[in-house]
């Protein structure tokens, strides 16, 4: 609970200054000049989208930090002594789950172990599977699985903080519903005006099954396979893709705009069709002053893209 880990907090370092403070009160025109009291939540989230996401459902009632850099890939980026510190320190940490924050696995189970609470979003969203018994960690691709992350985000902090700070977060939860609920519409929007004849993906990796499942699409193949940016294609790969491209007269490659194109421009090449590659924001936000600054933003840039490149290709 994290009222009671900030509290637990604030113990381990008041019994050992306790005697410090007293002397170091003063009281200057008949106004005490020292406080040791302090409830606002420390919480840290792993990965830059739920860094925004969360940033919003709490407003000013709590800080917090991000780990993931922008433009940085998920599976595979790491944190220094000093972040590993924070996690440690915490009073909560909000993670993606499902396998995604592949270098954070042993920070998270140390945190866990120094008692941290710990709540992992998309074990709790019923998430889909790659294959049998492997689950899809990127159910932010479908802004309906995001709408329900808050439901579960906000609970579990009003649950656990004061009541001014409870109703803060339930304010600025409900404003952001708000906006997550018409960013849905706009995305149901564009990504219906595909005929669903080419509703057809051909993406970096295994990142848009929770789209896909929502809006009727199909991911044909991935240049990468599996959900991991972490695995390499072989030849064989690379041969079937081309095929399932050819055959299904695919117009457009969907890449990661952080992830290198060369793959995807050659697939494009021996595929023998004219076939765009469109990069997508898929993983990773980038710097506030750029395209997808946010997640709101994120969406509508790769659902504008998705929906271009799949109908003006058959016009």
């Amino acid at each position: 609970m994290i009222l009671k880990r900030i509290f637990n907090n604030r113990q381990r370092v008041g019994a050992r200054s306790a005697a410090l403070v007293a002397m170091c009160c003063t009281f200057t025109f008949g106004i005490t000049a020292c406080s040791t009291t302090d409830t606002t939540p420390d919480i840290v989230v792993t990965t830059n989208i739920l860094g925004d996401v969360v940033s919003q459902l709490v407003g000013d009632s709590a800080d917090v930090q991000v780990l993931m850099k922008p433009n940085a890939d998920p599976h595979s980026f790491g944190i220094s002594a000093q972040e590993a510190a924070a996690m440690e320190n915490a009073d909560l940490i909000v993670a993606n789950g499902l396998g995604l924050e592949k270098g954070l696995l042993a920070n998270l189970d140390n945190a866990r172990s120094q008692g941290v609470e710990v709540i992992e979003v998309g074990e709790l969203i019923n998430p889909i599977e790659y294959s049998p018994g492997v689950k899809d960690p990127h159910f932010w691709t479908d802004p309906a699985r995001m709408i329900t992350a808050t439901e579960i985000i906000e609970a579990e902090l009003i649950a656990n903080v004061d009541e001014a700070q409870a109703a803060e977060i339930s304010q600025s939860a409900s404003a952001y519903r708000t906006q997550l609920q018409e960013l849905d519409r706009e995305v149901s929007t564009l990504l219906n005006k595909v005929a669903p004849q080419n509703r057809k993906l051909v993406t970096n990796h295994n990142v848009f099954g929770y789209l896909a499942a929502r809006f009727d699409y199909s991911v044909i193949a991935t240049i990468i396979p599996g959900g991991s940016t972490l695995a390499a294609p072989s030849a064989a790969d690379l041969a079937d893709i081309s095929t399932a491209i050819t055959e299904n007269r695919v117009p457009a490659i969907f890449t990661d705009s952080s992830s290198p194109q060369k793959l995807a421009d050659v697939l494009a090449s021996n595929a023998g069709i004219k076939a765009q590659v469109v990069p997508l924001y898929t993983e990773s936000l980038t710097a506030a002053d750029g395209e997808a600054g946010d997640y709101l933003s994120m969406q509508k840039i790769n659902a504008q893209r998705i929906s271009d490149a799949l109908t003006q290709a058959h016009l």
